[in-house]
């Protein structure tokens, strides 16, 4: 059987990473950041190991947007996969978002922007949203996600609680 290939996924750090997120995602063998940097030190531990995969969000100046696309869609062991920011839901997924389902048929979606985490097969579609990873937002509780893949497909899901947003400020 084969050895499961994990993903670490977080977004909407705005400027400040977590520390617990570098031994999270220690087993990992990539890592993907979906939108709202805030700056390229929220990527720093991964792209040093060149394992990062990240696009920016609608917060993200240009220091964030010279090394990140809009969005990313590539395989995991076959399985399709789509980045974008700011994607909506089903069935009302924004009109980018919608456009590139249409066009590059992924089987995962994977987004942030309304720093709420939410995993649901939706539409033929499993989307993915960590939540909020950073101490900057609306969100009461900050959150990222673990997957992992055996044999091209998704087969466990773990939630990183990563505690109150509030009390990041003093971690």
């Amino acid at each position: 059987m084969e050895e499961i290939y994990r993903v670490g996924i977080y977004s909407d750090t705005h400027g400040w990473l977590d520390p617990r997120l570098i031994q999270d995602f220690e087993d990992c063998k990539q890592v993907w950041h979906a939108g709202d940097a805030g700056n390229v030190g929220v990527f720093e531990p991964w792209l040093s190991k060149g394992n990062l995969r990240a696009v920016y969000g609608n917060i993200d100046g240009n220091e964030v947007r010279k090394i990140t696309p809009e969005y990313s869609f590539f395989h995991v062991q076959g399985f399709p996969v789509l980045i974008i920011h700011i994607a909506g839901k089903h069935p009302r997924y924004s009109p980018e978002a919608s456009k590139l389902i249409k066009s590059l048929k992924p089987r995962m979606l994977v987004c942030g922007h309304s720093h709420i985490c939410r995993v649901v097969q939706e539409g033929g579609i499993l989307y993915v949203n960590p939540g909020a990873a950073g101490v900057h937002g609306f969100h009461k509780e900050r959150t990222a996600l673990k997957i992992g893949f055996r044999d091209g497909k998704p087969i466990e899901l773990q939630v990183l609680e990563l505690g109150p947003r509030a009390a990041g400020l003093s971690v």
